[in-house]
């Protein structure tokens, strides 16, 4: 890049696109090599998860060096022209036990903000090959293919929510379809952008785990809300280690619908 000029969006994506597919090679080189003896394998994935995380910043430091990182000291909250208005929210990893135990639905997650509005999301799902995308307010992409959220039908024995570990210690369900954990917030909020999944029950939830995959859900014309049917602002949560409560990401007017299937059950 030309010192002084600032890239345009041409530019930025094409450096998100490249820098998530070329760390997903490297992740591979430790991918399903966790020690069989233990349920979860925390000493590779700390390896891999630092060896993922060097190979971002050293990238961003030869590609775009005034641009900030999150989890580095946030930038002034004014507004800034230029570089440094920049900031990258990168997963490394999300879905690590599935990662160290060598089953495939786990991916890499990165977002751009601009003074702290979103601009671009892409999550990579290195084994499958499955990318998801999108410039915030433009069209959303699974590869080349543009993604939209079909409208909310009715939900039957083909339906699918997708959830958290441990969903069943929240909740009783009468939902008539599908449940299913498949272990990468990341991956269940774009299956649910893909139209695959009628919504996507989230719970446990950083900054990062969020800001790639709702850039994608929202360009695919859905949202996430909390339980209670309102509004959810993930840059409420900026400044904040993790978000609290639950959410649900679906297509506008399938919340109502999907809530009503689940009872809380006494904590």
């Amino acid at each position: 890049m030309v010192p002084g000029v600032s890239p345009d969006i041409a530019d930025l994506s094409r450096f998100a696109l490249e820098t998530v597919r070329q760390a997903g090679e490297e992740a591979l080189c430790y991918y399903g090599k966790g020690d069989l003896s233990v349920k979860f394998d925390a000493e590779l994935v700390t390896e891999a998860e630092l060896r993922l995380v060097d190979f971002f910043h050293n990238r961003l430091e030869a590609t775009f060096p005034g641009h900030g990182v999150f989890g580095d000291t946030l930038p002034h909250r004014d507004y800034v022209h230029g570089e440094k208005g920049y900031l990258w929210i990168y997963d490394a990893l999300d879905g690590v036990a599935n990662y160290q135990a060598g089953i495939p639905i786990w991916g890499i997650s990165l977002a751009l903000l601009e003074n702290f509005w979103p601009v671009f999301g892409v999550f990579y799902m290195p084994v499958t090959k499955d990318i998801f995308y999108a410039q915030a307010g433009q069209k959303a992409y699974w590869g080349n293919e543009v993604m939209h959220i079909p409208e909310p039908g009715e939900l039957d024995n083909e339906s699918l929510l997708l959830t958290y570990s441990r969903f069943h210690n929240h909740y009783r369900s009468t939902f008539p379809g599908k449940i299913r954990n498949l272990g990468s917030t990341g991956a269940h909020i774009c299956y649910v952008a893909r139209g695959r999944a009628e919504g996507a029950l989230l719970a446990h939830l950083s900054y990062q785990d969020l800001a790639a995959a709702q850039i994608v859900l929202e360009a695919a014309g859905g949202k996430i809300c909390t339980l209670d049917g309102s509004d959810f602002h993930l840059s409420d949560f900026l400044e904040k280690q993790r978000i609290e409560g639950h959410l649900l990401a679906a297509a506008p007017g399938a919340h109502q619908a999907i809530r009503a299937y689940l009872k809380d059950l006494p904590s």
